[in-house]
Formats: C-alpha cells, sequence, structure tokens
C-alpha cells in the first residue's frame, strides 16, 4: 500500500515509512532546503529581460498599427502607406518577431545558451532600427531625443547580453525537473 501526504505526494512503498506514515523521502511539493536553493536571475539580465518584452509588446502593437493605418486609408480613399501585401508581410513579421522574443523571455529561466544568442540577435535588430530611426529623423532636420533614448537603452542591454554575466547565467543548466516515482 502507498503511503500519501497531501503535502508531499504519494511516495514509493519501498521507502520506509517516515513519521505520520509518510516516506522520509521529499515528494514532488516539498519545499526545496537549503541545499536546493533556486537560482535568481541577476538584476542586470531581469533589465534586458524587461527590454525585451517591452519591445516584444511594441513590436506587435506595431505591426497591428501598420494594417489598422493601411486599412483607414484605403477607406477615406487616399493613398496607401505600403501595398496591402507587403503591409501583411510586414505586420506577419512583426508578429512573428514579438512571439519569439516573448518565447526567449519566458524561457530564460531554463538558462539554454541559445535562447541568449536569439535575444542577441532581436536586441541587435531591435537597437540597428531604433538608431536608423534616430539618424531619419537627424537627416529630416528634427532630431528625436526619444529614440536616441531607447537605443541608449537598446545598447546598453544589448552590451549586457553578450556581456559576462550573460554568458555565465546561460551557460549553466538549471536544476532537472523532478517527476515523482510512480
Amino acid at each position: 500500500m502507498q503511503n500519501f501526504s497531501p503535502q508531499r505526494g504519494p511516495s514509493d512503498p519501498s521507502d520506509p515509512p517516515g513519521p505520520a506514515g509518510t516516506s522520509g523521502r521529499p515528494g514532488p511539493l516539498a519545499r526545496p532546503g537549503p541545499s536546493e536553493a533556486v537560482a535568481r536571475i541577476p538584476g542586470a539580465l531581469v533589465f534586458v529581460l524587461v527590454v525585451v518584452a517591452v519591445h516584444a509588446v511594441g513590436t506587435a502593437l506595431g505591426g497591428w498599427v501598420v494594417l489598422d493605418e493601411n486599412y483607414s486609408k484605403q477607406e477615406h480613399g487616399q493613398d496607401l502607406i505600403l501595398p496591402m501585401d507587403m503591409a501583411w508581410f510586414v505586420a506577419l513579421f512583426c508578429w512573428g518577431l514579438a512571439a519569439l522574443q516573448a518565447a526567449c523571455v519566458a524561457l530564460s529561466g531554463r538558462r539554454r545558451p541559445w535562447t541568449r544568442a536569439v535575444l542577441a540577435a532581436c536586441l541587435a535588430l531591435v537597437a540597428c532600427s531604433t538608431l536608423i530611426g534616430f539618424l531619419g529623423s537627424l537627416l529630416s532636420g528634427a532630431p528625436s531625443l526619444p529614440v536616441l533614448l531607447v537605443f541608449g537603452i537598446d545598447a546598453a542591454a544589448l552590451w549586457v547580453l553578450l556581456g559576462g554575466t550573460a554568458h555565465r547565467w546561460f551557460s549553466v543548466r538549471g536544476p532537472a525537473p523532478t517527476t515523482p516515482r510512480g
């Protein structure tokens, strides 16, 4: 007969019973002890993940705005921003990039090196686009300081992501998931 504890889950029948009919082995719902401490993401990487998450939301909204503006101009008989098929391509690209960024942010706790590489590529793409946006505003005679500020934040986040802290974090595998023996 299997022993069961609501806090620890079912135990293996071959384990000797512990206090109150439970085995001495912690189950899947037991809290980790001091030797099993959960690794925390360094603060600099939290900054990077927040920047990437904000860019993911902005990129997704940007794809929607391109389509919305094109349809609005079409309804009013004005010239389109882009041909409709190109607008859909831009929107789908934006939504795909936003989904990729959100997935990398969600998976960053698993500490896989490919996550760092994808995050770096996405941040490099975003940083280049903000730099081009600033240079475009500079050439038009109305330099946009907010775009320059966003570029500085992107460059700092990319610098952190390519640095030693991120390398150490993403090079180490996270703890293996525990499954109950049945």
